[in-house]
């Protein structure tokens, strides 16, 4: 059974009770969910329940070892992990023995954090929890928990490899939120070839998050990443402590009137009451919810200002005090302002246990009022009580967008969500288009699980698990006999004729990292004093740990001085730059077969295996607050191949020549294109535009025609690329609208440039890139 309904709705009471039920009458139960927050949130829930006979416990990598004997021999409801259950559980199953036998409910939450690659991952390892739960004679029950998704049914099938029932009614009451659409203001600034520079969309947040915390409103900020949530919050921490300190040196002068959340702050941004219009009473009715949407225009920030003037770039904090009344913000009750910065802090993984659930206590406490956070805290976490939520870029899926939306008002109470575009086609796009965003379906959860990339490692696990014998093949899927014969070929497999054998003395569990890209970590090592950091996989390290490139780990930034990938180390020192890094790459793709075709227009469609050879050969360093590109340095690291499923479309001489008359540079315009369409999947596959990758040219040696490709970039394919074939002609219509509709002259971040582009996003011809996917788009 797949429960997918919306935020708040009652799906952990849905699981609970049944779970519950099975444990005082004997059984065990398994409960797994993408984040370690989400299990201790689970634990909390089930100990304030107060039922003797239910012995609930953590089993991941927070456990203390002395803990876990006595979880495998006495706890009937253990909290786990994909990561663990891969590494821990499984692998060990006749420890576990009596808890597998007794196993009634696996219940899997927040399944639709469960796509792409490490969704495809996950789907292989609940197939092999089938399999050891048969071995001890159990047939537990798999009730899976999701955010509103399309077709959940079919979803979970593919996660599981089991028919589903579906639920998707959600009668459960909600009060009203208020979504506003934000788009930061153009700057001065110019980037490659003039374009201009809108403010970033961190610099917004942390700005907003300042004046939302003064103003008394608890928020969350979601950030797309670890270093941007810890850049937030470092922002918004200085910001409130000049805000401190006008304050304390203000309060004989000045006694600010209260007033209600709303108000307009001291940098003249405007914070809107949940649940209250703008000024232009814009409103648009969101999907199946009593929610509005606020759709505010070019430079939002500056037209909401209470001044009517363009808001000053400092943000809060800058000046004095106002006024009594001037702007009539609303400031706490406190007469002690020097702690106004500990009202906000950073929320990420990396985080000791301890410290994380300190956070996650003192933000429902409301001891810290604004908690800047990666998608950690997306998934379930009950953090009732919140009255806004940012979200700093467009976060992935809808079904992601509202459910990060939906953390504030949990407690049934009106609410505000703000979408803070960044400088990027997708983010752009939709903040001019809301149509996209409501009275739309959510999107389909894309994963792979035959992907032999995925397939194979855990083929091997499961050997070593228990020996695969010929009635386990149906459970992994149809390409199971063609991935064996080729795990024998390799030495990784032994056939017998009782079955398959993994022979090795290596952990197989090795073989497959469902988070990462594969390849040997990377050990991130701090120079000075030999501390080690963290790591980060190989095929990452490329683009994150590069010399030269800005890293953050728990507030504090270093410059990584070298990095050896023969030795697996990456050096670092502690630094303060006001930059932050990109790196670039050059990429050549050639075509190993082509799996289908159809014409578009004038035009071919096709999808297929393409073999990409991908080189960093530099980084961008672009300011901080501004976004602008302070240089181009260059980079010499080897290159790296990649066998994955790509679509890509050609055009022919005849479709292409009369643009070349009206003087269109094609190269130009298919690299425009390209970057564009890259930008837009995400809209219509449940991907990041840093999963995908491109490559366009007016003539490629394989189609010996201009061809425009986009690929998966994880091994074997994700299913991104499969699902812009199968949605070509909205995604290519989208892409061409936001290209079309962006107010810059040539081309910017916002419609074409983009900052992975190893070639100094050269040459771009927007014009073009127009002209040329509406002769693609042409009905013959």
């Amino acid at each position: 059974m797949i429960i997918s309904t919306g935020t708040a709705s009652g799906k952990s009471l849905a699981y609970l009770t049944p779970a519950v039920t099975a444990c005082l009458d004997g059984g065990t139960i398994l409960y797994l969910t993408p984040t370690k927050a989400l299990a201790a949130d689970q634990l909390r829930a089930l100990r304030e329940l107060r039922i003797t006979k239910v012995r609930a416990a953590t089993f991941d990598g927070d456990t203390p070892f002395e803990e876990r004997k006595w979880v495998r021999q006495h706890a009937n409801y253990v909290l786990t992990n994909p990561d663990m259950l891969h590494r821990g559980l499984l692998p060990r199953h006749s420890q576990w023995s009596s808890f597998f036998r007794r196993l009634r409910m696996v219940v899997v939450d927040e399944c639709h954090g469960y796509r792409g690659v490490f969704g495809s991952h996950v789907a292989q390892i609940l197939r092999r929890l089938r399999r050891v739960c048969a071995r001890y004679g159990s047939d537990p029950t798999f009730l899976l928990a999701s955010a509103t998704a399309s077709e959940p049914g079919a979803f979970a099938k593919r996660l599981t490899g089991l028919e589903m029932h579906e639920v998707t009614v959600d009668a459960s009451p909600k009060g009203s939120t208020t979504i506003a659409l934000w788009e930061p203001p153009l700057t001065d600034l110019r980037g490659e070839g003039g374009a201009p520079v809108r403010r970033t969309a961190t610099a917004e947040t942390a700005d907003l998050l300042a004046d939302l915390v003064v103003a008394d409103i608890r928020t969350l900020a979601f950030v797309r990443s670890r270093r941007g949530a810890e850049t937030v919050a470092l922002s918004a921490r200085a910001k409130l402590a000049d805000v401190a300190f006008s304050l304390t040196s203000s309060t004989d002068r000045h006694t600010p009137s209260p007033s209600p959340p709303g108000s307009p702050s001291e940098t003249g941004h405007h914070t809107p009451a949940p649940g209250s219009p703008d000024e232009t009473g814009h409103h648009t009715s969101a999907p199946g919810s009593p929610s509005e949407t606020v759709h505010y225009g070019p430079s939002s920030p500056a037209s909401l200002a209470t001044s009517g003037e363009p808001v000053d770039e400092g943000g809060a904090g800058e000046g004095d005090l106002p006024e009594e009344g001037s702007l009539g913000w609303s400031i706490p009750d406190t007469s002690d302002w020097t702690g106004l910065p500990d009202k906000i802090a950073a929320y990420r993984a990396g985080y000791l246990a301890e410290d994380r659930r300190l956070l996650e206590k003192a933000l429902r406490a409301g001891t810290i009022m604004g908690l800047a956070t990666t998608n950690a805290l997306e998934l379930g976490v009950d953090v009732s009580g919140l009255d806004t939520v940012l979200i700093a870029g467009w976060p992935g899926t809808r079904a992601s967008l509202w459910q990060q939306a939906g953390r504030a008002g949990r407690d049934g109470r009106d609410a505000l969500a703000i979408l803070i575009a960044r400088d990027d086609p997708l983010d752009t796009y939709l903040v001019h288009h809301p149509d996209a965003l409501f009275g739309r379906p959510v999107e389909a959860i894309v994963l792979d699980p035959d992907n032999p990339y995925v397939l194979g490692p855990h083929l091997c696990a499961a050997a070593a698990e228990i020996p695969l014998a010929e009635d386990d093949l149906p459970v992994f899927g149809d390409t199971t006999p063609a991935v064996l014969e080729d795990l024998v070929a390799q030495g990784l497999l032994r056939r017998r004729p009782a079955g398959w054998f993994w022979t090795r003395r290596e952990r197989a569990t090795d073989l497959a990292d469902i988070r990462g890209g594969g390849g040997t970590p990377i050990q991130v090592v701090e120079s000075s004093t030999g501390r080690l950091l963290g790591s980060v996989d190989e095929p990452s390290a490329h683009t994150a740990v590069h010399t030269g490139a800005v890293y953050l780990h728990q507030g504090e930034t270093f410059l990584v001085e070298v990095l050896d990938l023969e030795a697996g180390v990456a050096l670092v020192s502690s630094a303060s730059p006001d930059y932050t890094t990109f790196a670039r790459d050059i990429t050549d793709i050639s075509i190993l077969g082509t799996q289908r075709s159809h014409a578009l227009g004038p035009g071919t469609l096709h999808f297929g295996e393409v073999e990409v050879t991908r080189q960093v050969v530099s980084y961008l360093k672009r300011r901080l607050q501004s976004g602008e590109m302070l240089g181009d340095e260059p980079l010499d690291l080897p290159p790296r191949t990649l066998r994955t499923r790509a679509v890509w479309w050609t055009l022919p001489t005849s479709a292409v020549a009369p643009l070349a008359e009206a003087g269109i540079d094609l190269g130009g315009a298919a690299h425009a294109a390209e970057h564009a369409s890259i930008g837009l999947l995400p809209l219509f596959a449940t991907c990041d535009r840093w999963d995908i990758g491109g490559v366009s040219t007016e003539l490629h040696a394989d189609t010996g025609l201009l061809t425009v490709f986009v690929y998966d970039g994880h091994e074997g394919g994700a299913g991104f690329a499969e699902r812009g074939y199968a949605r070509a002609t909205d995604w290519l219509t989208a892409t061409r609208e936001a290209i079309t509709s962006c107010e810059c002259e040539r081309g910017c971040p916002s419609c074409i440039q983009s900052p992975k582009c190893g070639n100094g996003n050269e040459p771009l011809d927007k014009r073009g890139a127009i002209r040329i996917l509406g002769t693609l788009l042409t009905q013959q």
